[in-house]
């Protein structure tokens, strides 16, 4: 009877000890990030480990990093997402709008286990993590492309009229592929004119404003040819659909999709621990499985097969890829973008 007793009191004394923890665990955090795909392996390589750890449940906000921020600066006084997946150059936007928090150290220790390069500083605070490189090629349905593009001139081809897809500006992408072209064309510098009159040329079946929109012009058939992320174009590959991906002799350029914590957010805690599953050697092995991005944590080993869909192939690394320098790129932005409206958009 004593020891029953006991038992009881030592039972309720537990409880009471760990009533107040859990009281302030949040039932779910809100994460956002990108449609398709990408989000699919989101959900399965950070979501569901984490929500399996620690009982908190995910609720996706899907939307390109450009949406996403337009969000967050829209909630910045009450925000309703606690951590934001947003691609480079929108990454530095989202800090320069001061919706971002610093990542701390104490509160997410896999921070240490990253590549230098995929830690993003403020002075001395980081203010964003990289999860994963990918790179922009040439995609082609391998049916009705004979042969395979070796050029980003290619797209000009009399033969690929209204079969063409690019990037607009409403992806993270749009704005330095323009500048991309300009400097493969040899543009004079700081003058976009000739490149956009060369863009205005081209006979596009659509601009697309996210990863989603040019796998499904590929898909559809809407388009046999264009730009496209080696993500979305492996993963139509991987599905049996005729398409190719190539890296043109001049080059393709690459950036990564980085997480970031939402300044203000209630659940500061909760959205610092799921940045930290996110950082795993696991999440990444499977990030670089699902999504062929190139891992941004040390040591990471992975299939041959996934190697050779790597944005630096099987045996690059990320000193291998073509990175922007993302303040020169954001400095431009707002002219490239009503260049693109007045040129191409409306035409």
């Amino acid at each position: 009877m004593h020891r029953t007793v006991r038992l009881a009191t030592a039972m309720l004394a537990t409880t009471l000890l760990t009533a107040p923890v859990l009281a302030q665990q949040p039932a779910s955090i809100t994460v956002a990030w990108y449609g398709g795909n990408w989000g699919d392996a989101f959900r399965a390589c950070v979501a569901e480990p984490f929500t399996k750890a620690t009982g908190i449940a995910v609720k996706a906000e899907i939307g390109t990093s450009t949406v996403t921020l337009s969000k967050l600066q829209q909630q910045k006084t009450a925000p309703t997402i606690d951590v934001a997946w947003m691609d480079g150059g929108i990454s530095e936007l989202a800090l320069v709008a001061d919706v971002t928090d610093t990542l701390d150290a104490a509160a997410i220790p896999h921070l240490a286990n990253m590549l230098p390069e995929a830690l993003y500083k403020s002075g001395s605070t980081t203010y964003a993590v990289g999860t994963g490189y990918y790179s922009l090629g040439l995609t082609y349905n391998t049916q009705k492309v004979k042969t395979a593009p070796t050029s980003w001139n290619d797209l000009w081809k009399p033969e690929f009229e209204d079969a063409v897809t690019i990037p607009s500006p409403a992806n993270s992408s749009g704005v330095p592929f323009v500048m991309f072209l300009q400097k493969i064309w040899g543009g004079p510098a700081g003058d976009l004119a000739p490149t956009f009159k060369k863009i205005k040329e081209l006979k596009a079946a659509l601009f697309f404003d996210s990863s989603g929109a040019a796998t499904n012009a590929y898909q559809s058939g809407e388009a046999i040819i264009g730009a496209h992320f080696n993500v979305g174009a492996w993963d139509l590959a991987d599905k049996g659909l005729p398409i190719g991906f190539v890296v043109p002799k001049e080059g393709a350029w690459a950036t990564d999709a980085r997480l970031h914590l939402v300044k203000g957010t209630a659940k500061k805690d909760a959205a610092a621990t799921f940045i930290n599953q996110a950082l795993t050697p696991e999440a990444s092995g499977c990030l670089a499985e699902k999504l062929y991005l190139g891992p941004s944590v040390k040591n990471v080993a992975v299939k041959p097969e996934t190697a050779r869909k790597l944005p630096w192939g099987e045996t690059g690394s990320v000193k291998s890829l073509q990175l922007f320098d993302w303040s020169e790129i954001n400095a431009l932005r707002s002219g490239v973008v009503d260049a693109w409206n007045r040129e191409i958009a409306r035409k």
